[in-house]
Formats: structure tokens, sequence, C-alpha cells
């Protein structure tokens, strides 16, 4: 019998139909060993040698495997192909007690020829890639152990930190300031209507002497009014020409969650739960089949192969005035690890209208997009005729303010007939038909100004925060969407709409962090301690010299952090003389995620809460209570009973103060 492991009995179900009667699959189930939870499992004195144990819920996975490799001619370990999965086989190799027979294998995709050339071309466990995961594990350890103390010191116990989520968390914080400080700056938009006999053209004021030229105040807008009164418009120019959109490269983890957060108002964790289950296999008519390649992947490239299955599907599905003369291949980011495939189907057969009723609608929602941004990648661009049309008005010897009149028209879909994110600059309108020549005098027939004001930037939505932290080089595919889970279950962040935004909590941790441990906040460092990482992964650095550099300085940051405000410098809890209404105890002034609060001093035998500092306005008549202004967790104001939870009033509109 021979033996292959792999982590996800989804995908053992899914390989198994492939091999013959003398193949077992079985599963691992993930990571079998990791460092002990209750205590560091670092000797920072022998080397930052790991101290690796069977995780408590994997022992009877491990007795069940040994028993299989016992009775097993060859073993292969066939996790999954990243640094994590090369960790996983060093992990069941060590403890399996099979180090140097184990073989192992990889492939990108399940399917039957994937499977079959893997088993053909076994290889030994990459150890620069296993050396390259320990360095991340033993950092973050480092990091979070050392930390969290820190921060349940100085502001509230069970508060926790890390690496990359720290470097996330606040980018969150600097975005949620910057909003907060910003002074909206007056300006005043000014369109025109341009008649030519008959016909009429509407043109934008964007420009004076071709420099762009924003209206600052009303003083100004009605200055140029003044100046422009009766002065003659001229047609300066008249440019029409035809632009090409190019289709977008096939998705990699990032722009896949990006581009499904943003259009099934779906979270990352949800994205790449779905996106997990197409590349391990669903049920379809009975069999267990796989979808789409490996789903972490920071690389744009396919296969050969898979470029000539995409042309073909375009040649017979949408013609050869859709295919271009060439296959279209893409260049990775030169920060990519470029390890694998970008997320494509397996099969252009399996097409999202065959799938319909035979996997879930969310499931078939996210394949359609892979399918089809796949697909779109190797057609042809989109050709849109374009006309911008300049009225010049000459006010005097030195201005002529500018007039723009723009128009796209879609001329040849090519690969929108797919896949459409070409969206139209805001100026532009759908008309290219121009009444008008260069060189034609019309005549200015009306005026709109309009009074406008500049706006904040926006916070980040989960689609544009992992966006961010890919251009900053902060985490990696398959960490972007579990460091937003985190960040939302420790309260450092909450959502307002499908905008993240960080709590008073998370603005706590990081004015804190700051204080000591800067380093650890800075995108640089983050950025390139993943440079680092990929150093040792390529061989080209002891992943125990990274650490041995990073640890010194830090410990002394922790040092200095742990003891500058010792608990005994601490000021006492703030007594008041309000009486818990429950005990009858003098409550005491605590400070939580959301500001300030009273709390009973005999907790936990007492519970009592109450709000503290709460604007009254009004009155609830139902219960006789008043209605307190409170903030919600995404720190937005709202108005509720101070009765809360006998009474269950809330609004987010202010009440009268009796209603």
């Amino acid at each position: 019998m021979k033996l292959v492991i792999v982590e996800s009995p989804k995908k053992a179900k899914t390989i198994e139909k492939y091999l013959g009667s003398d193949f077992r699959v079985k599963a691992s189930g993930g990571h079998v060993c990791d460092l002990p939870a209750k205590s560091l499992g670092i000797d920072v004195n022998d080397n930052f040698k790991p101290e690796y144990v069977i995780n408590t819920d994997k022992q009877r996975t491990i007795d069940s495997l040994k028993a299989d490799v016992s009775r097993a001619k060859e073993v292969y370990l066939a996790t999954d192909p990243d640094r994590e999965g090369e960790a996983i086989s060093w992990h069941l190799a060590t403890v399996l007690g099979i180090p140097d027979t184990a073989r192992r294998i990889e492939f990108h995709e399940i399917s039957k020829k994937a499977v079959t050339n893997a088993l053909a071309n076994p290889r030994n466990i990459d150890m620069n890639l296993v050396n390259a995961q320990q360095a991340r594990r033993v950092l973050d350890r480092l990091v979070g152990y050392k930390i969290s103390p820190v921060l349940s010191r100085k502001i509230k116990s069970g508060l926790s930190a890390g690496r990359v989520q720290s470097a996330a968390l606040r980018m969150l914080v600097d975005r949620e300031r910057e909003i907060r400080n910003f002074v909206p700056q007056e300006y005043w938009t000014w369109s025109a209507q341009f008649a030519f006999g008959p016909s009429k053209i509407k043109g934008n004021f964007e420009e004076i002497n071709g420099k762009k030229h924003r209206i600052g105040s009303k003083e100004e807008m009605d200055n140029m009014l003044a100046l422009a009164q009766g002065k003659p418009c001229v047609v300066d120019s008249v440019k029409a020409s035809v632009r090409k959109s190019y289709p977008q490269p096939p998705f990699t983890t990032s722009t896949l969650q990006q581009d499904a957060t943003n259009k099934f108002a779906m979270s990352a964790p949800q994205v790449m739960q779905i996106a997990q289950q197409l590349y391990e296999g669903v049920e379809i008519d009975g069999d267990h089949v796989a979808l789409v390649t490996y789903i972490r992947t920071d690389s744009v490239r396919v296969s050969t192969d898979a470029v000539f299955m995409a042309r073909d599907y375009i040649a017979a599905n949408f013609g050869k005035e859709c295919l271009p003369a060439s296959p279209v291949f893409y260049k990775t980011s030169s920060n990519a690890q470029d390890a694998h495939e970008a997320i494509r189907p397996i099969s252009l057969d399996r097409t999202p209208k065959s799938l319909e009723g035979k996997i879930s609608k969310q499931m078939l929602k996210v394949y359609q997009l892979i399918f089809d941004r796949f697909v779109a990648s190797q057609m042809t661009p989109a050709l849109y005729n374009t006309l911008d049309i300049r009225v010049g008005i000459q006010v005097d010897d030195d201005q002529n303010y500018g007039f723009h009149t723009k128009g796209r028209a879609l001329k040849s879909p090519g690969f929108t007939k797919v896949y459409n994110d070409v969206k139209a600059p805001e100026d532009e309108d759908g008309d290219i038909f121009t009444p008008v020549k260069e060189g034609d005098q019309v005549e200015r027939v009306s005026d709109k100004t309009e009074q406008k004001y500049t706006k904040p930037p926006q916070r980040y939505s989960e689609s544009t925060l992992i966006k961010a932290m890919e251009e900053n080089g902060i985490g990696r595919p398959s960490t972007y969407a579990s460091i937003i889970s985190v960040l939302s279950k420790r309260d450092y962040t909450g959502k307002e709409g499908k905008y993240m935004t960080a709590t008073p909590l998370g603005e706590q941790v990081v004015d804190e962090m700051n204080k000591n441990f800067e380093e650890i906040l800075d995108l640089n460092f983050t950025a390139n301690m993943e440079k680092s990482l990929d150093d040792i992964a390529d061989g080209n650095r002891r992943w125990q010299d990274l650490i041995a550099e990073f640890y010194p300085d830090f410990m002394q940051h922790v040092y200095d952090a742990y003891h500058e405000n010792k608990p005994a410098d601490r000021k006492p809890e703030e007594v008041t003389n309000i009486r818990c209404d429950k005990c009858g105890a003098f409550m005491v002034i605590k400070e939580g995620r959301n500001g300030k609060f009273l709390a009973c001093p005999n907790y936990p035998a007492c519970k009592n809460t109450k709000s503290m500092g709460q604007k009254v306005v009004g009155t609830y008549p139902k219960c006789g209570r008043n209605v307190l202004e409170k903030t919600s967790k995404a720190g937005k104001t709202f108005y509720g009973c101070e009765g809360y939870p006998r009474c269950d009033f809330a609004s987010w509109d202010i009440p009268a103060p009796h209603f």
C-alpha cells in the first residue's frame, strides 16, 4: 500500500478517485505540531531553538497515521504548496518517524494530470521553506508573548499584539485620525451651456491657459463670471481618438478578495473560505470535483497549457475577433514570491452555467468571478471612440478660460463581453456626436455654479485595506483575511457600513505601542521583515541570524515598557459618590473600549455597570426613563434608553425632548 497524506479531508476525497486501489489518501487536518500554548516555547539561549509539541487535538490523528505508515511501502507528503504546507510536511515526517524516507510532492491544482505528475516527480522536504516558516512563527511568538503583557498592564487585561496585525491596525488608526483632523476646503464648480445654431453642448470649467485651476471662493467665482460676461467663446479644439482598455490579469489572492468583497458584500474571510472549498473540491453529480487552482498566491502568471485552453475557449465562444494575435503573458510584481500560478479554473469545460443548482449560490458567484476574469485576461482590449471639445473664453489678454466637453462610446467590446470593470470618468457621457468644429464661435447661454467642500479621505473597506497592505508589503496572501478577522475579534476595529473603523481601544493600543515599540508599527520594518523571510526561503540567509538581529533591541524595549509604569505607580481607581443600585457599594470609574464607565468595585460578585457622562437628550414616554447620547462600537453616535436591556429603544436620529 502507498500512503498519501494531505491536509484536508475534502482534498483527500477528491484526490483518492484519481489514484489506483494500491493508494490510500489520509488527512492531517492542518498543523499537527506547534509551539506550546502556555509557555514561550523558544530557547533564547540556544540559538532560538523552538520547542514543538503535538497539538492536543491531533494525537489521535498522529496515532492513526503511524498505523498507516507502518503498513505503507511508500509515504508521500502532499500538504499545501507553500511555506506552511512545507512545515506541516516536516512536522509529519518527524513525528511519524520517517524524516529520511518520506517523499514530498506538490501540485497547484487538484486534477488527475497534476496529481499523477506530482507522484512521478517527488522531492525532498525543502528546509529553506521550512526555515522561513519557523522564522515567521518564532518572530510572531516573541512579539505576541512579550508585548501582550505590557498592553494588559498599561491598558486592561486580556489585550494582545501581533507583528503584522499591529502594522495593519496602525494604518486604520492613522486614517481615522486623518479623517478626524481633516479641515474641509471650499471650492466651486462651474458648468456652462454653449449654443451653436439649434445645437447645445455643455462644458465644465477645468483650466486657465491649459493649466488646471480650482475656483477657491465665492468671491473668485463671482469675479470670474463678471470677467467672462459678454466675451467671445470659441471652439479651440475638437479631439477625437480611439482609446484601448486592456483586461486585468487573472486573480491573485488579494485581487480576488478585493473584487469579491466589493461586488458581493462578503467579508475577506468568507471569500477565502469559499475559494478554499472550490480548490479542495465539491460534490457535483455524485462526484467530488476540484474547480480552481491553489488560492494562496501573489502571482499573475499562468501555465502555457492554461493560456491555450483559454484561447481555444475564446475562439469557440466569442469568435476570432476577440482573440489577440498572440497569447497574453502578464508580468508579476517584483515583490511577489511567484511560487504558484494565478487563481484560475482547472477546466473551462465546467462553465458557471453548467454548475447552476449544483453548488451553492455564494460558491457560484465566486467561481463565476474567477472564471470570467481568467477568460477575459486572454481577450482583446475594448476599444472606445472618445471626444474632447475645448471651448475657450478669452476674458483678457492674459487669461483664457477652458471648458471641456468629453464623451466616450464603445466601438469594440473585446474582453468586456465577459468581464466589465471599466468605468467611465464622471466628466464623460456616452454622446460623441459633435455639431461643432475647430474655430467655430459659440454663444454661452447659461451658467451653473455650485459651492462644494473637499472631503476627507475615505475609511478603509476590507477591500482597500487588503490593497494597501499588499502595496506596503504587509503580510502575505495567506494572512490578509486572518489579519482582518483578528483585529475585529479583539475589538480593535469596528464596522460602519462596509467601512472599517478603529475603535477607541484600537487607538489606545497603537498609542501605547508607539511609546516603546514604534518599530513594530513601522510599515517599512514589517515590509523589510517579509523580504528577509523571502531571503530565508531562497536559501540566502539563516533564520536564526534574523531573530538574533531583532531580539536584543526588542527585549530592551520590552524591559523599558514593562518598568516605566509599574502597577504600584498607577493611580488608584477613582471612587464616586454614586451607589451601585444592586449591592449598594460606591461605584468606581473604569476605562473600556468605548471610553470611561462606572463599575461596581465588588466585581465579579456584582457585575453592575453604568454609562458615564452621557448627555440626556429626552425622555422615552413608554418607560419614563432618560434617552442618552451614546457611541456605537464603530464610533458612531446614536440615542438609546438608559433602561437597556429592559427597554430596547434606540435611534440613529436625535429625538425630540419629549416624544
